[in-house]
């Protein structure tokens, strides 16, 4: 018998409505026993998700204010889901529990999670489900990082026939203190759920019908991906693509069970399967590009004699605790690609620190750049892919600023001026969507 987890995120349980289609999916296969539900999103443009109202409470609970808004329009929002779906919901007695402790902790955490708490209550209300709260079985180590310890805990959790709800987002500390993951968290619950329970897939379901070869706003018929391994989805979900969040692949990639993305409002559509390895090697899968990036570039006479160079560089980057992207490097010299939001506040410093340690020749910083990923594991089975991409760009009229590509030849990163990415990826895709 299969076993499948599925998560619904936020924009899929926004109303009554998306719920009962939530609920017809869940019961349309007996094989879907472990749901892992986020807080209810925006049912108009206009509205307020509830965990950005949970965030606003925090913050007036903190300053010792009258926080009594945010609480009514929850309390509205979740009396109104009970009544719609038929069933009784104490939401009183759940925000009173949440407002004695909503100033409590200096991080929004704890207030921050209660969204897929409360809605993971309803929803498992609803199904006559079991409701297995994070907090109790998904530990974090002190450090930050998943413990390991999570899966025997939360799978012992989820022994036994029927089905089981879990709330996405978040988990606890060593000193039972609640911790969240960063926002689209649910994904990585799912993750972790996926593999605890050992299921044979993990289906994630959201509002688009899979992984498209490029982003839509920017290629309008971009092809949908049938399928992507892991290694590919990583790169490109870490340059922007933002379908699933880029650390859910992790726990079920170490386990070989499959991601399915799939889309709540055409359950019929084939989605994207997510898999350890395809058979199709086309030469490229995706194409995904960010702006917001800076280059520090290093000029220095015979860099490559001087012993430690790179080291000292490196270390500044460590002690400021910035994270670096790409690092291309030459002959005599060495250029670092950072975000932006690193830097902030930073930037002065640390160049100072690399003059300082490194007396290099010369010293420069480019900023507003786009990078871009070219991902498809069938790279290293076709020649010329790097050929084609770059003149793809000169066609364009793209001056490609800086060039990097990994050892596994499985992308190809570029750097061009942010006002070219959008020209960039359009041609890329092109050059690229009718090749095999």
């Amino acid at each position: 018998m299969t076993r499948i987890t599925c998560k619904f995120g936020g924009t899929s349980l926004a109303d009554a409505a998306c719920i009962r289609e939530v609920l017809a999916i869940i019961r349309a296969n007996p094989d879907r026993r472990f749901i892992v539900a986020s807080a209810p999103g925006k049912r108009t443009p206009d509205d307020k998700k509830i965990t950005d109202l949970l965030y606003a409470w925090h913050s007036i609970a903190r300053q010792g204010l009258d926080a009594s808004e945010p609480r009514r329009i929850i309390e509205a929002r979740f009396t109104e889901l009970a009544r719609e779906l038929g069933v009784t919901f104490d939401i009183d007695s759940h925000l009173r529990e949440i407002a004695e402790l909503a100033g409590a902790y200096e991080t929004p955490d704890y207030m921050a999670s209660r969204g897929e708490y409360l809605n993971s209550r309803l929803i498992a209300e609803v199904l006559g489900a079991v409701f297995v709260d994070p907090a109790d079985c998904i530990k974090f180590k002190a450090s930050g990082e998943l413990d390991p310890a999570t899966y025997d805990l939360l799978g012992a959790r989820l022994q036994g026939g029927g089905l089981f709800v879990v709330p996405g987002f978040y988990g606890a500390m060593p000193d039972g203190s609640v911790r969240t993951f960063s926002r689209g968290g649910s994904d990585v619950t799912g993750s972790i759920v996926a593999r605890a329970s050992k299921c044979d897939l993990y289906e994630n379901w959201t509002d688009v019908s899979g992984f498209l070869m490029a982003d839509p706003r920017i290629v309008p018929n971009a092809k949908r991906i049938e399928e992507v391994t892991y290694k590919e989805l990583r790169e490109l979900a870490y340059m922007g693509a933002t379908v699933l969040h880029d650390e859910a692949i992790f726990p079920v990639s170490t386990a070989g069970i499959p991601i399915h993305i799939r889309n709540t409002k055409d359950p019929k559509a084939p989605g994207t399967m997510i898999v350890a390895a395809r058979e199709s090697h086309t030469p490229v899968c995706g194409i995904a590009g960010h702006t917001g990036f800076t280059m520090i570039n290093i000029e220095k006479t015979l860099m490559n004699k001087e012993k430690g160079f790179g080291v000292r560089v490196l270390s500044v980057f460590d002690e400021f605790g910035v994270s670096w992207e790409h690092m291309p490097t030459g002959i005599d010299t060495m250029s670092l690609i950072v975000r932006d939001q690193e830097l902030k506040g930073k930037g002065d410093a640390i160049f100072e620190a690399i003059q300082k340690r490194t007396d290099p020749d010369e010293l420069t910083i480019t900023s507003g750049l786009a990078m871009i990923a070219t991902v498809g594991q069938g790279m290293n089975h076709h020649v010329g892919v790097a050929a084609r991409l770059t003149g793809a760009l000169a066609r364009a009229g793209v001056n490609i600023r800086v060039i990097d590509q990994g050892s596994s030849e499985m992308n190809i990163i570029i750097g061009v001026e942010e006002g070219d990415l959008k020209s960039a990826i359009q041609a890329i895709y092109e050059t690229f969507d009718t090749w095999t």
